[in-house]
């Protein structure tokens, strides 16, 4: 079985959403390396989440607000290999370091993005993943994105539904899509239903 785009799962939690990821096939489980954050994932979590799962790999997500020392905090997480950061000359400066690159930015935002950055983004490789806070996508978001898949690999992580996803992934151009997980009701026990449909929808015979 395989998915028929790419997918990360954001900002993981629990080991029950790392496993469901990994046994679905997703490409990427992401996990908030922001110490203020309250999903922020210790190295000794991070270890014992990542151990049980295999097949995908895993993105270190930084916020600028938190000042991250981004390759001192990496040493502790020697098994990542992906890095997301919203902050762009930052990721300029980790090109050729070995890491795979996503730059994050809001929707707001993108409507202004210059044609040289996107230009940039399309020749370095680095991944744009596209959210915003309200999980609201409108047409005119829709025809931003469709022009940005043009030249660029475009994640969308807003505004994804079980109803629509096919119709994003068939009709944008867009690279792949981000999903988020949650929390667990206890250890071992969590609602899936919402991550489930989509990916089951993506689902593929290769």
């Amino acid at each position: 079985m395989a998915l028929k785009t790419f997918v990360k799962i954001n900002s993981i939690t629990n080991l029950t959403d790392a496993r469901y990821g990994s046994g679905m096939y997703v490409n990427l489980l992401g996990f908030d390396l922001d110490s203020s954050s309250g999903k922020f994932i210790t190295p000794l979590l991070f270890k014992e989440i990542t151990g049980w799962v295999s097949g995908v790999e895993f993105v270190g997500e930084f916020n600028h607000e938190s000042h991250p020392n981004i390759t001192e905090i990496l040493k502790e997480y020697p098994a990542i290999t992906w890095i997301e950061y919203d902050q762009i000359e930052e990721l300029k400066s980790l090109l050729g370091m070995g890491y795979s690159l996503i730059y994050k930015i809001s929707i707001d935002k993108i409507r202004q993005i210059e044609d040289e950055l996107i230009k940039f983004l399309g020749e370095s490789g680095i991944i744009l993943h596209a959210f915003s806070q309200d999980d609201l996508l409108s047409d005119g978001d829709l025809e931003v994105i469709k022009r940005l898949s043009e030249n660029c690999k475009v994640i969308l992580g807003t505004g994804i539904r079980f109803e629509n996803v096919l119709d994003l992934v068939e009709n944008t151009g867009i690279y792949g899509i981000s999903l988020s997980g949650g929390e667990e009701l206890k250890p071992g026990l969590k609602d899936l239903d919402q991550l489930a449909e989509i990916l089951e929808i993506l689902e593929t015979e290769e």
